[in-house]
């Protein structure tokens, strides 16, 4: 029996080895468009791949149901992820937020090792391959490339990523020959993208990060509050924050709502914290500017000052109490003017796709297409910064390639 998985990028890799070390004999082919594969794999993480992550749950998954991507990360979960690239000689270390990078530091390692061991089971990867339709006919699938050739096959995996990084090979394809199967589709949009602002106070701050706090109103609601490390830069800010923001963003905007991004650059404080702290200084003489730098980057406390209307001379004694609570009040509260994100080109990963309640959990089969197989980034899941997305490629890819497995034994 004969499997082609359209796409050999992480998901269509681990799906193959994962297919392959459960039935020996199952013809394993996989098409790929680009001429050289897993270019997400090699860029990703600053090109040192964060993996996985010490400890993931649906929780950390945005999209479709949460209940279904429960039941496919428990199926192979962090950990059994972490020995499985243990056993092909990638050893992982732990960094911040749980974050798992390979010891080598390099993603060349990743992809390396998803190769060779794909190789040594058997695997045909075809590059240059790419696939322009995919028709369903007396229980078989036909798959025509761009060359004008044929080729069929009684199962086939959908795994060709979604719009984010399209220099990566990732056009949206995979959408219109999922659409062809008569799939439904769930509009898409950037996510984990850093975001643009309207206004020139990030100019100054280029280069400069630190911890903070966004929060979404949508429609004058918050709907979304996240914390993390921020980065601005000559376009707007970047960072874990920022990143993951930008889906909630677009997803607001995307529903026609009214949307308002507010910044807090004191993460963990309430006016009432920040103000006793304040009031406990003695040190009269000393700038409202330096007291602020003691616990912001210096060149942070003097945006806030001036956007406050302070004069930057102001010493303690003479600060009013008007204007120390209106920069304490700055200092938590200030609107962050998203105008949009850096887009696709930029985004880490698509949100949106394929609905999660159009595949059965239990296998990635689809329940609209018999035999059609869907995993990682073309379903309806995105997940936040950390390895969480590299993870539901091994968790769907594990899920369909044991599937197929044991479909070819029937």
């Amino acid at each position: 029996m004969t499997v082609i998985i359209i796409g050999a990028g992480a998901a269509g890799l681990a799906t193959a080895i994962f297919a392959k070390r459960a039935a020996a004999d199952l013809e394993v082919r996989c098409f790929d468009g680009a001429t050289k594969i897993g270019a997400k794999i090699l860029i990703s993480g600053g090109s040192r791949c964060n993996v996985t992550n010490r400890v993931v749950t649906e929780r950390d998954f945005w999209g479709g149901s949460s209940r279904i991507v429960r039941n496919v990360l428990r199926a192979f979960p962090a950990d059994r992820a972490a020995a499985f690239f243990d056993a092909l000689g990638v050893q992982l270390h732990e960094e911040e937020d749980g974050k798992l990078f390979p010891d080598t530091n390099r993603s060349r390692t990743v992809l390396d090792a998803l190769l060779a061991e794909a190789n040594r089971l058997g695997v045909a990867i075809e590059t240059g391959r790419r696939v322009t339709a995919v028709s369903r006919e007396n229980d078989a699938f036909t798959i025509e490339t761009a060359e004008g050739r044929r080729h069929d096959s009684q199962m086939v995996v959908l795994a060709t990523g979604g719009r984010s990084l399209p220099k990566t090979g990732s056009d949206g394809l995979g959408y219109e020959l999922v659409k062809q199967l008569g799939h439904g589709y769930v509009e898409t949009t950037p996510a984990l993208a850093p975001l643009v602002l309207e206004s020139d106070r990030h100019v100054g701050l280029s280069g400069v990060s630190h911890d903070a706090v966004l929060t979404l109103y949508a429609d004058g609601v918050v709907t979304t509050r996240v914390e993390g490390s921020m980065l601005w830069t000559h376009f707007g800010v970047s960072g874990p924050v920022a990143l993951n923001m930008s889906r909630h963003w677009h997803r607001a905007r995307l529903a026609g709502q009214t949307v308002d991004v507010r910044l807090n650059i004191c993460p963990g404080e309430t006016f009432e914290s920040l103000e006793r702290w304040w009031l406990a200084i003695e040190r009269p003489r000393a700038l409202v500017s330096t007291i602020l730098a003691s616990r912001l980057p210096a060149a942070i406390a003097d945006a806030w000052i001036a956007a406050s209307d302070i004069d930057p001379q102001t010493t303690l004694a003479h600060l009013s109490k008007t204007d120390r609570r209106r920069l304490l009040h700055a200092l938590l509260d200030t609107p962050l003017a998203v105008s949009d994100s850096r887009g696709y080109s930029y985004a880490e990963v698509t949100s949106g796709g394929i609905p999660l309640d159009e595949i059965d959990p239990a296998t990635m089969q689809s329940r609209v297409c018999p035999g059609l197989f869907l995993v990682g980034e073309i379903l309806d899941v995105d997940g936040r910064l950390g390895g969480f997305n590299f993870q539901w490629a091994w968790s769907s890819g594990w899920v369909a390639g044991r599937a197929m497995a044991k479909a070819s034994r029937v």
